[in-house]
């Protein structure tokens, strides 16, 4: 398998785990991958009242995944959220950025709220 077919499948699989935990949460899927010409959202979930855009990161560890997501990824995670509430919602639905984590042994946690403060 190449480089890049392991990073997507990689990808696919945190993602699927990441689906989970909201899952367990009482989250459905309104979105996997949603594209914009700005950039990509991992996974759009929808918990009780709140859109919930989700950053999955896998990396050999947790404390390396929390640290993968760059100025730019958030403003691109920003601005594609604010395209995606236009089209889908309003911009006024409740809404937050989490960053999931996963490592190589399929562990994974939430960071909620990750663009607030």
């Amino acid at each position: 398998m190449s480089r890049g077919s392991t990073a997507y499948h990689n990808g696919v699989a945190a993602e699927d785990i990441a689906l989970r935990l909201y899952e367990a949460r009482g989250g459905v899927e309104l979105a996997r991958r949603w594209k914009t010409r700005e950039g990509e959202i991992d996974l759009i979930v929808r918990l009780a009242d709140v859109i919930i855009f989700v950053e999955v990161k896998a990396r050999k560890t947790l404390a390396t995944a929390a640290g993968a997501i760059t100025e730019k990824q958030q403003l691109r995670l920003m601005n594609c959220a604010n395209q995606y509430l236009a089209k889908y919602a309003d911009l006024n639905t409740d809404c937050r950025f989490d960053l999931v984590m996963v490592d190589r042994q399929g562990v994974a946690e939430i960071l909620e709220n990750i663009l607030a403060g």
